[in-house]
């Protein structure tokens, strides 16, 4: 059965989509930790991060990478934090985090809650930097 992530990459569940490739695809997480936290994902589904080949994992940081800095410049922060954790959804992720102190970015942290047109706008300005 397809994971909420596939799903997602699928069209088949609506995203506040940051970018893609023909690998990977970064969409705003819907409970952040901050302004801008993105999941990145690649689109083969895979459970556990060190699973996935190694090509795959090797394209998975550069793609990050941009995606990052693309968030610099739609979010006000001073840096991207990244974080592999993994457990809430099997497929493997990675965290992009926007912050500008550390405690910004602790997975024990409550999620902010933001409306739609904030998430929007959040994506929207990301998908611009990124392009």
């Amino acid at each position: 059965m397809p994971t909420i992530f596939s799903k997602i990459i699928a069209g088949e569940i609506p995203c506040y989509k940051v970018a893609e490739d023909e690998h990977y695809f970064a969409f705003l997480d819907i409970r952040p930790l901050a302004k801008g936290h993105t999941l990145v994902v690649p689109k083969t589904e895979v459970d556990y991060l060190f699973d996935v080949s190694d090509d795959l994992l090797a394209g998975m940081l550069p793609f990050s990478k941009r995606v990052a800095r693309a968030l610099e410049q739609a979010v006000t922060c001073k840096r991207v934090g990244l974080m592999v954790i993994g457990l809430e959804v099997p497929h493997a992720h990675i965290h992009l985090v926007p912050f500008t102190h550390e405690s910004e970015i602790s997975i024990t942290r409550k999620p902010l809650e933001l409306g739609s047109a904030e998430m929007q706008a959040i994506a929207q300005a990301a998908r611009e930097a990124f392009e």
